[in-house]
């Protein structure tokens, strides 16, 4: 910047409330000051441009910020610019600043003005991209599933454009009952960013939207910056409902396309991708139901072939005549079994007579019988011998039939013993 050093010029110290300066002199020394400035290069975002008599008025954006300028562009210097210059689009412009003493106005005269290099918008997309893709937004574990049947399909894009109406053709001649709720937004220039992320917000919020498709018909990679913008590539990131990036061409390839659930070529594609085909659906549906019919068909044969076979066996071909076979074994079985039984309960029945005639040989009750007794004393002793019961004690007598009590006179003399013996003998 040259010093500023005019003779003329109005300084704080040559003025006071007794002295004032004039307005003329005042903006007069402020037209030489910024004249001073010279030419300098700038970068920005065409926001304005309106054509007036062969000249251009426009506006010049900051590109992370809201700071503005505005420009104009005289008739002869607009003939030597690339022709194709408008609104949106990233540029770089050689401006000089032009202040006008009478109106206090400040704009900037363009003398030279170019689309910013691509290369540059390239190199700096992709160091984006990278960065991105390291966070893991492009990662295919974190995109979502599109739904079979969407009840509602969210639409971001731009009003009467070809894209919208190639969504909505396409679409609902696939399923002629698809919904649709569209956001109008601009697709190029400083509104694009805000005005996408406020659309998608709202659709994202809807609990009837199943899908959002982002649409754009292509254009060239200035127009399509607005879909590499960081800001909408993290607000697609973090939407809870799956994203369609339908932005461009197969050439055309913004971040957005890389952070969406799914990227589709063409707006056209979107719609085949996200909205099934009813007829073919239709035909699906048949070719599981002839499938389904022919292999219960198939089936049933099998089934009613295995029936038929078990009931040509004998056992259920009369399943009477192998009863009264087996009834006929059964009752011989029984026969048999009973006469063993028998059998046995005689033979069981003669040995237990035969136990019991020995028993009753043995038995001191025979014995009884037979006219002997048995002599004990009240102490339950058996006497087996004379001097075991003396002479006045008593005696228990055990017969066959009952017990008495005897008093003892004494042993009686061997003699009338030895002839009672030979009585018994007798």
């Amino acid at each position: 910047m040259t010093s500023f050093q005019a003779a003329d010029a109005v300084r704080p110290r040559d003025s006071s409330a007794e002295t004032p300066t004039s307005v003329a002199r005042l903006n007069e020394t402020i037209r030489d000051f910024i004249a001073s400035w010279g030419s300098v290069w700038v970068e920005g975002e065409i926001t304005a441009w309106n054509v007036r008599g062969g000249a251009v008025f426009g506006r010049l954006k900051d590109l992370s910020g809201d700071a503005q300028i505005s420009f104009r562009i005289w008739s002869s210097t607009r003939a030597r610019l690339p022709a194709d210059l408008k609104v949106g689009d990233h540029v770089v412009a050689c401006v000089k600043a032009d202040y006008y003493p009478k109106g206090g106005d400040l704009s900037f005269g363009v003398s030279a003005m170019r689309h910013m290099g691509l290369g540059d918008q390239l190199e700096r997309l992709e160091r984006l991209r990278a960065t991105l893709r390291a966070e893991g937004l492009f990662d295919a574990a974190r995109k979502r599933p599109l739904p079979f049947l969407p009840h509602v399909v969210g639409l971001i894009t731009g009003e009467r454009s070809d894209a919208e109406k190639d969504v909505h053709r396409n679409a609902e001649l696939r399923w002629p009952q698809v919904r649709f709720r569209t956001r109008h937004v601009a697709v190029q220039g400083d509104r694009c960013v805000p005005e996408t992320m406020a659309a998608l917000a709202a659709l994202d919020a809807d609990p009837e939207v199943d899908v959002i498709i982002i649409a754009r018909g292509g254009g060239d990679p200035q127009t399509l910056l607005g879909f590499s913008d960081e800001r909408l590539v993290r607000a697609v990131a973090a939407a809870t409902t799956p994203v369609v990036s339908a932005i461009g061409h197969e050439n055309d390839r913004p971040l957005l396309d890389d952070v969406a659930d799914l990227r589709a070529s063409t707006p056209t594609d979107a719609a085949k991708r996200v909205v099934p085909d009813v007829s073919e659906q239709r035909a699906l549906v048949g070719q599981l139901r002839s499938r389904l019919t022919s292999r219960l068909t198939q089936r049933i044969g099998h089934d009613i072939a295995q029936l038929e076979q078990l009931r040509s066996r004998p056992v259920l071909r009369d399943p009477a005549g192998m009863l009264a076979g087996r009834a006929h074994d059964v009752e011989l079985q029984v026969a048999r079994g009973r006469d063993r039984v028998q059998r046995g309960i005689d033979v069981h029945a003669r040995r237990i007579a035969e136990l019991r005639a020995t028993l009753r040989a043995l038995s001191p009750a025979a014995t009884l019988a037979r006219g002997y007794a048995i002599a004990h004393r009240d102490d339950g002793v058996i006497i087996r011998d004379a001097a075991q019961a003396p002479s006045g004690s008593t005696i228990a007598v055990t017969v066959a039939r009952g017990t008495f009590r005897v008093r003892s006179e004494g042993e009686i003399p061997e003699a009338s013993s030895a002839d009672m013996s030979d009585r018994e003998r007798i």
